[in-house]
């Protein structure tokens, strides 16, 4: 709800918005349906934008993932597409969030796919918080997008046809000075490997999907659970093969927090990794002291994730 009222907390740094999309790609490669290509064509040496670089790679995996559930497992392409073009009046008539930008120069980002497309009934409704229409792939994460395109003084252009796919363009504000570069955790360049178990707890599916393919592609298996609920059936029904939990924060039914309580109860030696799209200060706040594992913000590389698992079970063989 923060992220769609656009009044999530931002780590804002001047960024390229074509770099931040190259250092997703292997996320994407590893979140999308077999038969989707991705294809790319990004804009060398873009003006920098003023933006969150956590956020924006949210944005990009939500669009790409929607794209990819658009394809309904036939074959097909996503494109992503970056630039920058001045927008005037006319151009803007036809924007989302058009009210809060001016005329000027704007980079853009573009996620087109040539999946099912949408009916303008249906295209109507996608950025409400809780509309889905999950048969078609459309809805998931789009509020969350609107919101932080929203808090980023962006607008954002949506084109789709029923039958021939969707085009979503982000619009964001060009900004002075130059590009910075963030540093990303890449400790496990030697690609460890590790073994045993891992319990998935998240309530959105290609989360949980997605996490299952970096935890097998690091050597783990990966058991599922829907929410907390479920989570904490499923390590009472198989505890004694489950070596670490990795758990959303904010879940139905049951929440992190609550879930996090009974699995401690269950066995107190339990090694929870919190994941959640919070800032870690935010997040973890409340398991201060209770023995928690780590913390992932979302979203999150494979990298990032092998490197949390490295450190875990080293620390747990030492």
């Amino acid at each position: 709800m923060l992220a769609y009222s656009g009044k999530g907390r931002f780590s804002v740094h001047l960024l390229d918005v074509s770099t931040i999309v190259q250092e997703t790609t292997q996320l994407l490669s590893i979140s999308i349906a077999k038969g989707a290509v991705l294809r790319f064509n990004l804009a060398k040496d873009l003006p920098p934008i003023k933006a969150d670089p956590t956020q924006l790679r949210q944005v990009v995996m939500n669009l790409v993932i929607n794209a990819s559930e658009a394809l309904g497992g036939k074959s097909g392409t996503i494109s992503l597409n970056t630039g920058v073009v001045r927008v005037d009046k006319d151009y803007l008539n036809s924007a989302v969030l058009a009210d809060q930008v001016a005329e000027g120069d704007y980079v853009f980002l573009e996620v087109a796919d040539n999946g099912c497309g949408m009916s303008p009934e249906m295209k109507s409704h996608i950025f409400e918080p809780f509309f889905t229409t999950k048969f078609t792939g459309r809805g998931l994460g789009l509020s969350a997008v609107l919101g932080i395109v929203r808090g980023h003084k962006g607008a954002m252009k949506v084109y789709s046809e029923a039958g021939k796919g969707t085009m979503f363009k982000l619009l964001f504000p060009v900004a002075d000075g130059r590009a910075q570069t963030i540093q990303q955790d890449t400790a496990n360049a030697a690609k460890w490997k590790g073994s045993g178990t891992i319990l998935i707890v998240d309530d959105e599916e290609t989360v949980r999907t997605v996490c299952a393919r970096m935890a097998e592609s690091f050597g783990f298996k990966a058991i599922l659970a829907v929410d907390g609920l479920q989570g904490v059936e499923r390590y009472k029904a198989q505890r004694a093969e489950i070596s670490a939990v990795l758990m959303d924060l904010t879940m139905p039914h049951m929440d992190g927090e609550e879930t996090f309580r009974q699995l401690r109860a269950l066995d107190p030696g339990v090694h929870v990794i919190l994941m959640s799209g919070f800032n870690e200060q935010e997040a973890i706040n409340r398991f201060t002291g209770k023995g928690l594992a780590g913390f992932l913000q979302k979203p999150f590389k494979p990298d990032q994730l092998r490197t949390k698992l490295q450190q875990l079970f080293s620390g747990i063989r030492n």
